[in-house]
């Protein structure tokens, strides 16, 4: 119509940053772009992120969403490359991409396992691991009085729990570790993800070997035993999909956990010092680092199975999304103007996402936020004076945008003399 000004072209989609450098800084811009912003994939393949609170939440129990790559449109279509080093996330078997009655019959055989009653059995164990952990530490520091915390407790303790439960012999853990980084890394050539992925299956058929032979007090025993049972017969590559997801998950966020929160507290002294005085607990600081910087970034996928409206947005069938969890958990308008601010007395109206919410929510919740708590009470119990040993912004990212952390988290044990 004459004198009508013409609306401006929408943007382009925003190429996320797949070192997972752009952080917190690239999780503002999206939320700025809305509710559900257009994002661009490695592959250039397009997807929609929900960066928002009340959104994510909604979207994430929302009956029209699916994980089942089925619905994945442009997968079916034939428009993902072959070689795309993301399709582990969309085509692992399993639990993770299951929907509906196929979701419950998996998830219901795992459950036994994550009962509050087995995990609080569990906290002997975690104490005990934690404080050999802490007795090895100082034999680990270099000269300088540096240890890197990553490597040599932030990830012995939570590979050595599920290894545990799940039945996986101690030389295999550093096999399904070295390979889950990469499977979790958005930089790793199609090729390197590719054979993290065929290794990763390859160790875990022989973790359910080993226990079809000889069956034990663990979880991958159990599966094998419910494969018999009529009702809860598992196909082989449910199986092992379904242990991908549980050493995984039940390693890498805690690991992601546990660095992170080191890092708030030793940049956030008067933080720490609100937990020592009693002004605020370990429980506190692991549920506030889990909303101030939350171990996953970005997740991927989920599909809504018909076009929906997220904000002021209609997010086609079929398109892949991604659940910011790093975005959702500084949403200004769930946790107010100091949303940015890590601050153990919050007391928020808005429970964080980190750990999911809706039929997908994190079965292994408790037992992370059982051995954060442990592992840091009992770290700076036993190191009070711990520091970091470089700037926190010089820390090496991991090159991911599923993962959010760093790659090391070197301190020192004692104050420098």
């Amino acid at each position: 119509m004459e004198g009508t000004t013409p609306s401006p072209p929408p943007a382009p989609p925003h190429r996320l940053d797949a070192t997972g450098a752009g952080g917190h800084a690239e999780a503002g811009l999206l939320r700025e772009r809305g509710p559900a912003a257009p994002v661009l994939l490695p592959g250039g393949v397009p997807a929609v992120a929900v960066t928002r609170y009340e959104e994510l939440r909604e979207f994430l129990a929302h009956p029209d969403v699916a994980r089942d790559p089925r619905h994945f449109a442009a997968l079916q279509q034939g428009a993902v490359p072959d070689d795309w080093p993301l399709t582990v996330f969309a085509t692992v078997s399993g639990m993770v991409t299951a929907d509906g009655p196929d979701h419950r019959r998996l998830r219901g055989l795992v459950t036994r396992a994550f009962t509050a009653r087995r995990v609080e059995a569990l906290r002997p164990r975690v104490e005990k691991l934690t404080a050999d952990l802490l007795d090895r530490l100082p034999e680990r520091a270099a000269p300088d009085g540096t240890v890197d915390l990553r490597t040599h407790f932030a990830y012995p303790l939570p590979m050595e729990v599920i290894g545990e439960l799940l039945g996986v012999d101690g030389e295999l853990r550093d096999t399904l570790h070295r390979c889950s980084q990469t499977i979790v890394s958005t930089c790793a050539t199609p090729e390197e993800t590719r054979a993290a992925h065929h290794e990763t299956a390859a160790t875990l058929e022989r973790v359910v070997a080993a226990r079809r032979a000889a069956p034990g007090d663990d979880l991958t025993s159990a599966l094998l035993a419910a494969q018999q049972e009529d009702g809860y017969r598992l196909t082989d590559g449910e199986l092992v999909g379904t242990l991908l997801l549980l050493i995984i998950a039940g390693h890498e966020t805690t690991l992601n956990l546990l660095t992170n929160a080191v890092r708030a507290l030793c940049t956030h002294p008067d933080q720490l010092a609100l937990v020592r005085t009693g002004r605020a607990g370990w429980a506190d600081v692991v549920e506030e680092t889990l909303r101030h910087d939350s171990p996953v970034g970005h997740f991927p996928f989920r599909y809504p199975t018909r076009d929906l409206t997220i904000g002021d947005t209609v997010v086609p069938q079929g398109t892949a999304v991604l659940a910011s969890y790093t975005s959702a958990g500084r949403d200004e308008r769930a946790y107010g103007p100091d949303a940015a601010r890590f601050d153990v007395t919050r007391r928020p109206a808005h429970r964080h996402l980190s750990f999911g919410h809706g039929p997908h929510h994190c079965l292994g919740a408790p037992l992370a936020r059982m051995e954060a708590t442990i592992a840091l009470r009992a770290l700076f119990t036993r190191h009070p004076g711990l520091t970091l040993a470089v700037p926190d912004a010089e820390l090496p990212r991991h090159r991911s945008f599923v993962g959010n952390s760093t790659d090391t988290l070197p301190v020192r044990l004692e104050p420098a003399r």
